[in-house]
């Protein structure tokens, strides 16, 4: 009697065997197919160092690698020809993108598709009418006096009842990743100004919450996207369920959960008389999904951001004794010596030094190293770059701050003095430092940004002796992402000073 080989393999088995090997095989010959159709006919050096990764034995970042070759252009600008980008490092060519040709460089179809699952049609997502009518509504609510007093009553609650009360009982010999701290700071603080929910990770003793373990993993998966020299292999990769793709697809499967079990929650406990962001924005829309990319975007914007900044001023800070001293200074001068309460906002305003100083931290490390849209119609920058039509366009605010020709021969070191004129901060144009952005699309949340961060910065230089646990490196290394996170956090060691 005769057995088919099936009769010995559960059906399933046999399914999944056939449902593995066909998807090898299609995506083995898609990479061949790849390879042949996209083999880079540019052989410049800058595009063979691109794809070889050759960069990498001389540049800590790829960043690093961008302000290397954009300080060496007459220009400003350079043209990665296997990525068909432009990027720029020119301000007068930052604030034709972002101001005066506006309409002719948008997010772009491109963009979108790249962080369509993450983000969806949310605010930094989208363009036209989309665009406006989120941020109408964003601009009237963040603007308001009532949602930035409720935003630092959230930030004064957390810093006074976790964060100072959590480094006080830190020993002195224990190392810290101030990083992983202020990651958890600043979900728990945008979780509770945007959705009116605490997830408390500021708890050392508590794992990453499930929705900000998904969100990071979405967001560093998101952005590998930007970095393939074709977008067909992320898609077909997508399409076929694999590697990086199959984890990508699980994050945001969580992430869409756990969103929507916060749009529950509000809306069964109802919204019309809440003060958090979601409430009001379920106030005009009632599309749940709608309310889910809204909801994910200013997460990023809240959180990542934020964690970002404080993590480079801290490292920077560390390095400068002098500053720490300074801020001190200052401090004492405003506040009083003795004083142990959260600055006001008053208080902070006359607090020029320290304004100078995180304004200083993030020319050098932005939060958002780089922004990208894509060309609409053939045009030509001002510093005579022709652009066509489809091409994607960078500015690039990690390399504008490393460049001499707009910060001097000093543009390397780290000096909050240059903000200041007889003790006064004084901006620059947002074109020449767009680390808010600049221009039509400028950051709605940047005061009460600063103010997050001017916030957490005094309440532990005040209280706090923070010193690297090794000797810092010269250059942080960055982890590939969305937002600017360091390779291996920030290792310090706290000690309490005696006031």
């Amino acid at each position: 009697m005769e057995y088919s080989l099936t009769s010995y393999i559960p059906f399933s088995l046999f399914f999944f065997f056939n449902y593995f090997t066909i998807s090898f095989t299609l995506f083995s010959l898609f990479l061949y197919i790849t390879k042949l159709l996209f083999k880079p006919s540019c052989k410049c050096d800058i595009c063979k160092s691109y794809l070889s990764k050759s960069w990498s034995s001389d540049f800590e970042n790829l960043s690093d690698w961008y302000a290397h070759l954009l300080r060496r252009s007459p220009t400003g600008t350079i043209h990665i020809h296997v990525l068909n980008n432009t990027i720029t490092a020119n301000p007068e060519n930052v604030e034709h993108m972002l101001r005066t040709n506006f309409e002719n460089y948008p997010k772009g179809r491109p963009f979108s598709a790249i962080l369509g699952d993450l983000l969806g049609k949310g605010i930094f997502n989208v363009d036209g009418h989309s665009w406006r009518f989120q941020r109408k509504i964003a601009s009237l609510e963040l603007g308001s006096v009532s949602i930035r007093s409720h935003a630092f009553e959230i930030v004064s609650s957390e810093i006074q009842n976790r964060l100072i009360p959590l480094l006080s009982s830190v020993r002195n010999d224990v190392v810290l990743d101030l990083q992983d701290l202020f990651r958890r700071f600043s979900f728990d603080t945008i979780c509770r100004f945007s959705f009116g929910l605490d997830p408390g990770c500021l708890k050392l003793s508590l794992p990453v919450s499930d929705f900000a373990a998904a969100f990071d993993l979405a967001s560093r998966l998101s952005a590998k996207r930007a970095m393939a020299v074709s977008p067909l292999i992320w898609k077909m990769k997508r399409l076929l369920n694999l590697g990086d793709e199959k984890k990508l697809k699980e994050a945001i499967k969580s992430i869409d959960y756990l969103a929507g079990e916060l749009i529950n929650h509000r809306r069964e406990a109802g919204f019309s008389t809440q003060k958090d962001l979601l409430s009001r924005f379920m106030g005009t829309i009632t599309d749940d999904r709608y309310l889910r990319d809204i909801v994910v975007s200013f997460l990023l914007a809240g959180r990542d951001t934020v964690a970002a900044a404080l993590t480079s001023f801290f490292w920077l800070v560390a390095q400068h004794p002098e500053v720490e001293l300074a801020i001190r200074a200052e401090s004492d001068r405003v506040m009083g010596a003795a004083s142990q309460g959260i600055a006001s906002f008053g208080e902070m305003r006359e607090m020029h030094y320290l304004q100078a100083a995180i304004y200083e931290s993030m020319r050098l490390y932005p939060p958002v190293q780089f922004d990208s849209k894509f060309c609409q119609e053939n045009d030509t920058l001002p510093d005579g770059t022709n652009v066509q039509k489809g091409t994607r366009v960078t500015y690039h605010p990690y390399a504008m701050g490393r460049m001499e020709r707009i910060w001097g021969s000093d543009c390397l070191e780290f000096k909050p003095e240059r903000w200041l004129e007889d003790g006064v901060f004084r901006p620059v144009s947002p074109f020449k430092y767009p680390v808010f952005q600049a221009g039509v699309r400028v950051c709605l949340g940047k005061e009460m940004a600063l103010v997050e961060m001017k916030s957490v910065a005094l309440a532990l230089i005040r209280r706090f002796d923070i010193r690297a646990a090794a000797t810092p490196s010269q250059t942080l290394q960055f982890v590939p992402g969305l937002t600017a996170t360091v390779k291996g956090g920030l290792p310090v060691m706290i000690h309490e000073r005696r006031l």
